[in-house]
């Protein structure tokens, strides 16, 4: 059967499953085998091991597996990565696209955004500050992750005619398990493209205009013509001021990637990076104002990482359910942050000029670093330190159902905290969230429309990219006036089924890694200008 041909067939069965499934089908990826009765409390309603998820058994036994496996390269080749990053071995004739920094850039671009801001506001608005701990075991072993699957896809890359890059874990899947294994790099390649109309598009667009919509009733209220939500469906509403966010949205991305329309592109992937640092140099501010209550926070974070309060005010589950419900979202909202095991860097990674998949690897293993153990960690603590995390589910449901205030959750809650955080600087704190919110989704819509373009090629070619964007572009409308559980929910099955086939891959090639990876750093590694002097 032809690639495209099985392409087609495989993401008409994956859409009519989740068209039919629904938000139930999208939760039950997470939550699978704990979703049936008969597994569910296994061996005993007390230790009930049976509702571990398969994911996060899957997601962290693999990143602990690799990094035993190849002795703890997240610590070996740390500062091996930051040499390489600075170019100091780049030699301009090697075959590729960037240079490492700009591959790691363009990487970076797709990653620090939404998950940084929305996400863990949203792991700990469900799973308490605990939460937060396990998005830190997540970037921990997500960064040997990183490593693996980025020197693996470097290696298994294709050069194309024009001297262009394609590189991936489909091709990594097909040229490293052999033809036999096609079968799973279409399907790898189907779920990229699912993932990008969803944790790369619809996520990001909800969460921009969810933040204009908040803004929009600060100044006219929730009764206005624009931001009043009449019912449509279901438990569905929406206002015309969302309806206008997502032909506004929809239009900037479509004029970038269909349009060509670079200049847009080329500002947020300017501005991006110093929002970046204005918005951690803003957090820490906020962290040392509030220093009376980091350590505390510290305190709380690890004690309810594994002992949150298990029952109150009717909330049950036992202690175990509720440890497993702050592990599941510190991990699933760690992965969407840092994309660690997921199969999107290695796309933009590919693209690096260097003769050595290892080399580039261990630039990559620099990402869950920079994105989950530092911003998502400062915005952790704002949350936690301004006192913020108590307008949560959480907090009402597990330790003070008395709680009168406001629920926040996504973006909105991390704005709360900046604007509490901020109030002794100046009123305008949550304005740096909404305008994080706008530069970093837009960039990150910007680079996830280049991930599933190149699966759409790999599947079917040339032709498909055109129509590929116009659905891109229709995903950017439909997050944009979306319900935040479904969006999220459907994030969340489309990042778990890209996950499975990348992690298996890497499973079944880290002998040959292994091998790569004791072979590159038994080398001699020269600065290219000292190689350069010596052969002049």
């Amino acid at each position: 059967m032809k690639k495209s041909t099985a392409g087609i067939i495989t993401l008409v069965i994956i859409f009519t499953i989740l068209i039919i499934g629904g938000l139930p089908f999208f939760e039950s990826v997470w939550s699978f085998p704990g979703n049936f009765e008969l597994l569910k409390n296994f061996p005993s309603k007390e230790t009930p091991i049976g509702s571990i998820p398969l994911m996060l058994v899957l997601l962290l036994g693999t990143g602990i597996f690799i990094t035993f496996k190849l002795f703890i390269p997240q610590i070996r080749y740390f500062w091996h990565g930051i040499k390489v990053t600075a170019g100091i071995y780049d030699d301009p004739d090697d075959e590729g696209d960037l240079n490492h920094f700009k591959a790691l850039s363009t990487a970076i671009s797709a990653t620090v955004g939404i998950g940084n801001i929305a996400g863990v506001a949203t792991a700990i608005y469900y799973g308490g500050p605990g939460a937060l701990f396990w998005m830190w075991i997540t970037g921990i072993f997500g960064t040997s992750l990183k490593f693996a699957e980025v020197s693996l896809a470097h290696k298994y890359r294709n050069i194309l005619p024009d001297g262009s890059a394609a590189g991936g874990p489909m091709y990594t899947i097909e040229k490293g398990l052999g033809t036999n294994w096609k079968w799973l790099a279409i399907l790898f390649a189907s779920f990229a493209v699912l993932c990008s109309f969803a944790t790369g598009n619809a996520i990001q667009a909800f969460t921009l205009s969810d933040q204009i919509y908040s803004e929009a009733t600060q100044i006219l209220g929730t009764t206005s013509t624009l931001t009043f939500k009449h019912h449509i469906i279901g438990g569905f509403y929406l206002s015309l001021q969302q309806l206008i966010n997502g032909i506004v949205i929809a239009s900037i991305v479509g004029a970038v990637i269909i349009g060509g329309i670079k200049r847009i592109g080329n500002v947020t992937g300017i501005l991006s990076p110093f929002m970046a640092i204005f918005y951690v140099l803003a957090s820490l501010a906020i962290i040392v104002y509030n220093y009376e209550a980091l350590l505390p926070s510290f305190g709380l974070i690890l004690e309810y990482a594994f002992n949150p309060p298990a029952e109150i005010a009717g909330v049950g589950g036992g202690t175990f359910l509720v440890v497993m419900n702050t592990i599941l979202w510190g991990v699933k909202r760690g992965l969407y942050s840092n994309e660690s095991g997921q199969g999107s860097a290695p796309i933009a990674h590919s693209t690096a000029k260097t003769k050595y998949g290892v080399r580039e690897g261990s630039v990559a293993l620099l990402e869950p670093y920079i994105d989950t153990i530092t911003i998502c960690t400062l915005t952790g603590l704002v949350i936690i330190t301004t006192g913020s995390w108590y307008h949560t589910e959480f907090y009402k449901l597990r330790i003070d159902p008395n709680f009168t205030g406001e629920l926040y959750n996504a973006s909105i809650l991390t704005s709360i905290a900046f604007k509490k955080g901020l109030s002794w600087l100046f009123a305008y704190g949550d304005k740096i969230v909404t305008i994080s919110v706008l530069l970093f989704s837009v960039s990150t819509m910007i680079s996830w429309s280049y991930y599933g373009d190149r699966a759409s090629h790999y599947l079917f070619g040339e032709k498909a990219i055109l129509p590929y964007k116009w659905f891109f572009v229709l995903f950017v409308f439909i997050g944009a006036i979306a319900e935040l559980e479904a969006i999220w929910a459907f994030g969340d099955a489309a990042l778990g089924f890209m996950t499975a086939p990348n992690l298996l891959s890497i499973i079944l090639l880290s002998g040959v890694l292994r091998k790569d990876v004791k072979d590159y750093f038994a080398m001699k590694h020269v600065p290219f200008k000292d190689l350069k002097k010596k052969n002049e």
